[in-house]
């Protein structure tokens, strides 16, 4: 069902009102709730704010921290050498119109990563994010997440598996990611949004 059924539906219920004031006093206690979350978090603690609840990190297994360092030891080079913007992993909060996130690697293009202060710690929507799946974050990386970046705009979303060596590059097109290509273990990703930018899956799970 789309937001505009949704809506549609909604708008013809009776009870229409009070269901809306029900959820304005959520929404309200949802927003007090988002700030303790900003007083809450910092740089030691990996955390993410997720439909109103605080969502806390365990450290990751070796696999999942092999294959994140595999990615940003070929990625970020290839961006700053071409001054295409700026690569962030693990910590950079990103904060959407509900939740935050803090994907595993992203990518801002240039004419978005200049507007970035020193003291910045909130970010808008990257132009890519990457999450690495552990099995606690699955649901989240396929499920909110997927419909949460297409929703704001993240023009490419990559999900690798280390455990099954899957990378999985999704495109937004109309609103909606669609599959664009999937390797297995070996193969080469091709990345639309980083011009001229490929990556081997077996240098990444090798």
């Amino acid at each position: 069902m789309s937001n505009m059924d949704i809506l549609e539906k909604l708008r013809k219920a009776p009870d229409a009102i009070k269901i809306w004031e029900v959820f304005q006093l959520e929404l309200d206690a949802e927003k007090a709730k988002r700030e303790e979350f900003y007083n809450l978090v910092h740089e030691d603690i990996k955390a993410e704010f997720i439909n109103g609840e605080i969502i806390f990190h365990s450290p990751v297994k070796n696999r999942h921290w092999l294959v994140s360092s595999n990615i940003m030891r070929l990625i970020q080079p290839y961006v700053k050498t071409n001054k295409l913007g700026m690569i962030g992993s693990e910590k950079v909060m990103i904060r959407l119109t509900r939740n935050d996130y803090e994907p595993d690697i992203v990518f801002f293009k240039k004419e978005k990563s200049d507007r970035f202060s020193p003291e910045q710690i909130l970010f808008p929507a990257p132009d890519l994010a990457i999450e690495i799946l552990s099995p606690s974050t699955e649901k989240n990386d396929r499920e909110i997440k997927y419909w949460d970046y297409a929703s704001h705009g993240v023009e490419e979303y990559w999900i690798v598996d280390p455990e099954k060596k899957t990378i999985e590059q999704y495109l937004l097109s109309n609103g909606t990611y669609n599959l664009y290509v999937k390797l297995h273990e070996e193969g080469i990703l091709h990345c639309v949004i980083i011009e001229g930018f490929q990556l081997d899956a077996g240098t990444i799970f090798g």
